[in-house]
C-alpha cells in the first residue's frame, strides 16, 4: 500500500494549493508563524495588513518571527515591528 501524501495545513498567507515558494515571502513567513503557533494569528494578521510595502512587511514580519525566541525583545509586540519596519 503506498503511502499518502498530507495535503500541507493552510492559514489566510497559504491555501496549501499554491507552490509554497510561489508565495511573496512575507506570506511564507506568516505562514510558518501561524502554522506552528495559531494563537499569534491576530498579531501575524496586525503586521500584514499594516500600511507597509512588501519589503517593509517582510522585514517586520521577520523581525516578529526572530523576537519569539527571546522574551525581552521587543518585536514581540507587533506595532513595534511595524514601527521599526517603516524607517
Amino acid at each position: 500500500m503506498a503511502a499518502s501524501k498530507k495535503k500541507p495545513s493552510s492559514t489566510v498567507w497559504y491555501d496549501g494549493d499554491t507552490p509554497f515558494e510561489d508565495l511573496e515571502p512575507s506570506k511564507q513567513v506568516a505562514h510558518e508563524i501561524v502554522d506552528f503557533h495559531r494563537d499569534l494569528a491576530p498579531s501575524v494578521d496586525r503586521i500584514m495588513t499594516a500600511d507597509l510595502t512588501e519589503t517593509q512587511r517582510h522585514h517586520a514580519i521577520g523581525l516578529f518571527q526572530t523576537a519569539l525566541g527571546a522574551e525581552d525583545d521587543p518585536h514581540r509586540d507587533p506595532r513595534v515591528a511595524i514601527a521599526a519596519a517603516s524607517d
